[in-house]
């Protein structure tokens, strides 16, 4: 079923490593979904993860979650750095540990290379631990003129296991 016009589908990864990231992934889908300009339409399973990029930290917890939205892409990475922020996030290190960490993937209808929002997120291609929970509801989206399930092939998803059974553990950890 299409969205409202007005109304756009983005895709967000959401993961963390520190405290409880799984509750804090669950709290910021609620808030998210509790907003008169947004919608949560699907979660993948909950992933859990080895470190990528500063591998010398603790593995990390991690989801997609497709939405509908009428905020701007802008606007809705404001609503990320916000909601990050509340989770109680600090940026030290690139990469590093974090409470919440929360992408935009994909924007529909949106590409762009301003410097503050790049669209779709550059390394998706890179990551397994975003491919693999993105397959879980949207193998056929297309990033770098690849479906995700390609793209997944071609990453190592080594270590990657799901700790839910399906895309429903946001609403269980209320």
């Amino acid at each position: 079923m299409s969205p409202e016009p007005g109304v756009r589908r983005a895709n967000l990864g959401l993961g963390g490593n520190i405290g409880d990231p799984a509750a804090n992934m669950a709290a910021a889908l609620r808030m998210i979904d509790a907003r008169a300009d947004c919608r949560v339409v699907t979660v993948s399973r909950l992933y859990r993860t080895p470190p990528w990029g500063k591998t010398d930290q603790d593995w990390f917890f991690n989801a997609c979650a497709l939405i509908e939205t009428s905020l701007s892409p802008e606007a809705l990475l404001d609503l990320c750095l916000g909601l990050e922020k509340e989770m109680n996030r600090v940026r030290i290190e690139r990469w590093g540990p974090r409470t919440l960490d929360i992408d935009i993937l994909t924007y529909e209808g949106v590409t762009s290379d301003a410097e503050r929002l790049l669209l779709p997120h550059p390394r998706i291609v890179e990551r397994a631990f975003v491919l693999q929970p993105l397959c879980d509801y949207a193998p056929d989206t297309v990033i770098a003129k690849q479906n995700a399930r390609d793209l997944l092939t071609k990453v190592d998803a080594g270590g990657i296991e799901p700790v839910s059974k399906d895309g429903n553990w946001w609403q269980a950890l209320a």
